[in-house]
């Protein structure tokens, strides 16, 4: 197969069914509406097979497609066999409460072994960190969220961003303008947020603090400011961009989930995160709406946006696995991440 040169990235991230490409995956990805590919546990058997499968999609396009995961720690990490086992964000709150400086170090080196693990076997970007306050009022978030004090969320998540840059990854804050709030999981309802503007302050607050390169806004609904959800809402996109000068990328949320239901069909969703001002859009888990969407969905060109998805990809080397076990800051790391797992 060979290399399609000088394709820009498209607007769609879309997923795989299994540990190696079929045919019709391969093809799906070289077309010009893709702009990415979000891996699953579904996808990873070892590293050996991530770094295969990594490999052949980054070969297929130029530039390369950029490959994403869910890799937080705690019980969202995709891959486990033959990666570090990583502890949930709260743990590192809860070192906060106790030794904050502590806990900075814990985030940063554990950071650079989330990212340099992943780029060791080709993934790009993981969806990380969270960003959302532990309310105590969110199952869905729970323990993958730092902390309750917007400060110690701001303080530790800035460690863990600093952590990534370092192993050449960049970072994606979730889930804006903040999901903690809410009880209901957007995985299968569509949460309300019934509170003001005023009063979602403390949320907002590691957005204001942190420099981050891309965002990933919420399937919530906040009612008093608009009718949409944040992913559809351009009063929410509109804050980030110019009231927080975010200049980075922005990603919906998995179109496919029941809190995108609002818009419709996958058209229709889509359709409407592009006009609000998402950048990327994932597709999850519905193979049958990625076929609809590259055979029915045109939206206009957007150079701009496509610049973006590229700044996300790292132009630096990664360190490969064994080089990494002569690196003394992912030692460290190791040994941090392996003393907050419980």
């Amino acid at each position: 197969m060979s290399t399609i040169s000088l394709l820009a990235p498209g607007p769609l991230m879309i997923d795989l069914a299994g540990c190696r490409l079929s045919g019709l995956e391969r093809e799906r990805l070289q077309h010009p509406l893709v702009g990415g590919l979000i891996l699953f546990s579904r996808n990873y058997e070892s590293p050996q097979q991530l770094a295969q499968l990594t490999a052949e999609v980054h070969s297929l396009r130029s530039p390369p497609l950029l490959i994403g995961i869910d890799h937080e720690g705690g019980r969202v990490q995709r891959c486990r066999n033959g990666f570090s086992r990583l502890p949930p964000m709260r743990r590192l709150g809860e070192l906060w409460d106790r030794q904050p400086d502590a806990a900075r170090l814990a985030a940063r080196r554990i950071g650079y072994v989330l990212a340099a693990e992943l780029r060791a076997c080709g993934v790009d970007l993981s969806f990380t960190p969270v960003l959302d306050l532990d309310w105590g009022r969110s199952a869905v978030i729970g323990d993958r969220a730092f902390h309750g004090d917007p400060v110690a969320v701001s303080e530790l998540a800035g460690a863990l961003v600093e952590g990534l840059h370092r192993a050449g990854m960049a970072a994606c804050g979730k889930h804006f303008p903040g999901h903690g709030w809410v009880a209901a999981d957007s995985h299968v309802d569509l949460p309300m947020d019934e509170r003001p503007l005023p009063e979602m302050a403390p949320d907002l607050e590691p957005y204001r603090r942190l420099q981050l390169d891309a965002v990933m806004p919420a399937h919530v609904i906040y009612r008093l400011l608009d009718a949409r959800p944040a992913g559809f809402s351009p009063f929410w996109i509109d804050l980030l961009r110019n009231e927080l000068a975010f200049d980075g990328v922005i990603f919906s949320d998995d179109l496919s989930m029941a809190g995108a239901s609002f818009a419709g069909g996958i058209v229709g969703r889509c359709t409407a995160a592009w006009q609000a001002g998402c950048d990327l859009l994932l597709v999850c888990n519905s193979p049958d709406a990625v076929g609809e969407l590259l055979a029915e969905w045109r939206p206009p060109a957007a150079p701009e946006r496509a610049r973006r998805v590229e700044r996300l990809s790292s132009a630096a080397a990664a360190v490969d696995r064994a080089g990494l076990q002569h690196d003394p800051e992912y030692l460290a790391g190791v040994a941090a991440a392996s003393a907050l797992v419980t």
